[in-house]
């Protein structure tokens, strides 16, 4: 299949006080064997700091956007200038492999009913947390908890379109305690409205792996905890959401990880708190 033929991309990037990351996403995106792609900079600094990082890379269609801070405001900036086929959202301190955007815009040629694609995070030297699924499936409400983070998605414009805007009380940024989760509830209403949207383990983005911090916990787990709440789960599912971080404290602790303990608990309280907020 011709490159002419595959689909063209818009990357909406959400940035604030990063410089030398976003620069080697940019590298990364210049490098790419698939050059039909905008990359839709929302910049959140109150500065010009960027505009040495951006005129760095002239072979890349960009295009500077401003938004105040908050990355689910930021994207809903760039959602309303998008002409792409495809849609992504890469962190700014990620990294794409060279081939990346080719192979997904092959997936979305030969596939005219995939609607979206989803896949894992990697550290620079391949390793992947354990809580990602393995095993490739279509998503669904169940199942897309562990198949999917904001920077290995990919959807058609119409699925974005028809979903809409981000949460703006989900993300960091946000000023509620719900700081991140933005794209797990985007994907809960985008299959909710029918997509078929497929995890593919196989398809990596490079991002570094955070620390197991308590305040991580529990803020991704008050979100987890308002989703849960905002698009009514069940209580079978409400109650395995909470039994895992429990039984991961438990391995912590018999394990002498009191670090990781600390993490589970904390995540164990946050999705109680975003649940009964």
């Amino acid at each position: 299949m011709a490159r002419t033929e595959l689909p063209t991309l818009d990357l909406v990037v959400a940035t604030v006080d990063r410089v030398d990351q976003l620069n080697l996403l940019l590298a990364s995106l210049a490098r790419q064997t698939h050059t039909l792609f905008r990359v839709l900079v929302v910049d959140q600094n109150e500065d010009d700091r960027l505009e040495t990082v951006l005129a760095d890379h002239p072979s890349l269609e960009v295009k500077h956007l401003r938004a105040a801070r908050g990355l689910s405001r930021a994207r809903n900036a760039a959602l309303a200038q998008i002409r792409g086929d495809l849609v992504a959202f890469p962190d700014d301190d990620c990294v794409y492999a060279n081939d990346l955007l080719e192979g997904v815009a092959r997936r979305f040629a030969v596939d005219s009913a995939l609607d979206g694609l989803t896949g894992r995070a990697v550290t620079a030297d391949g390793r992947s947390s354990p809580s990602w699924a393995r095993d490739a499936a279509r998503l669904t409400r169940a199942n897309l908890w562990n198949r999917a983070i904001s920077f290995t998605i990919f959807l058609r414009a119409p699925v974005v379109r028809t979903v809409g805007p981000f949460d703006e009380q989900l993300g960091l940024g946000s000023g509620t305690p719900w700081s991140s989760g933005e794209e797990t509830e985007y994907l809960v209403r985008a299959v909710g409205c029918g997509a078929r949207i497929e995890y593919d383990p196989d398809l990596v983005v490079v991002h570094e792996e955070k620390p197991p911090l308590q305040t991580l916990g529990g803020r991704e787990g008050a979100s987890v905890g308002y989703i849960l709440r905002k698009h009514g789960y069940p209580v079978r599912t409400v109650g395995r959401m909470l039994l895992r971080p429990l039984g991961g404290a438990l391995v912590a602790l018999a394990r002498g990880e009191g670090a990781r303990a600390r993490f589970h608990l904390a995540t164990l309280r946050g999705r109680v708190r975003g649940y009964q907020g």
